[in-house]
């Protein structure tokens, strides 16, 4: 069986793409917000149809979904259903625990759901993460300079070995006997993504933070496909595109396609 790395580059080759879309469908941005989740579940689908051929993963926010209760994992499982098996399917779930605890999870993601990938954070070590990479064919993108606004309170806290972020950089590179490790750097901060392809060559890469959060889309996608691939995440300027109708969330992401693979061939 092909390792996740070996499996994620070929479809990033196989559909042209590197385009990651984020479902975070929110009832809070729709101009009603009493929207029930019958309509939330129909705008999901719609933004399913609107980029099958454009995307080559789609990350489910697990929060989005887990807020709703049962009615949410219900909602989860139809999602993850009618995507099917063409895509890849990361769980962003930002997990974390010990390892008795981080088993279950990865029983919950992985044997449950179906994902082929999830998020982990690192801080409680790599007996937290082990347990998502203990399968070659399912991965792990490990959080590690984010695009959050706050991340450098902690992620750029020097030590004495270097800056936190690069030790977790470097904590993956170690963890990759399977060939299944990645790591999340987000768009907004690209000298860091350089920085961090230098320290894990050949690991995936997933960039959130292109869109709502103002990340640049150009050194994303250069930097983030030197010496290895990258996956760029985009969620509401997709998810919330123009009008919310289906052609103006095909048409922004064929948009954002384009420009990407229109970056890396002028390199």
């Amino acid at each position: 069986m092909k390792s996740f790395n070996s499996h994620l580059e070929e479809w990033i080759l196989e559909k042209n793409s590197h385009l990651c879309v984020g479902l975070d469908i929110s009832a809070e941005a729709f101009p009603d917000a009493d929207l029930g989740l019958d309509f939330l579940k129909a705008h999901t689908k719609k933004v399913i149809d609107a980029t099958r051929n454009l995307a080559v993963a789609y990350k489910p926010n697990l929060g989005f979904f887990e807020r709703w209760g049962s009615k949410g994992f219900e909602w989860l499982e139809e999602t993850l259903d009618y995507i099917g098996n063409k895509h890849i399917l990361i769980a962003d779930a930002k997990r974390g625990d010990i390892g008795n605890s981080a088993k279950q999870y990865a029983k919950s993601v992985f044997n449950h759901f179906g994902f082929d990938a999830v998020t982990v954070n690192p801080y409680m070590g790599s007996d937290a993460i082990r347990p998502f990479i203990s399968q070659p064919e399912k991965g792990a993108f490990i959080l590690c300079r984010t695009s959050n606004p706050t991340a450098g309170e902690l992620q750029n806290q020097k030590t004495t070995t270097g800056i936190l972020y690069e030790i977790v950089a470097q904590l993956a590179v170690e963890l990759n006997e399977n060939d299944n490790v990645g790591l999340v750097v987000g768009a907004t901060v690209p000298k860091e993504i350089q920085h961090v392809r230098d320290l894990a060559p050949d690991l995936p890469l997933l960039l959130p933070g292109i869109g709502a959060q103002g990340g640049d889309l150009a050194k994303s996608i250069s930097y983030g496909n030197t010496n290895g691939v990258a996956l760029i995440n985009i969620s509401r300027g997709i998810c919330f595109a123009g009008d919310m109708s289906e052609n103006a969330i095909r048409n922004v992401s064929e948009s954002y396609v384009t420009k990407m693979r229109a970056i890396l061939n002028d390199r």
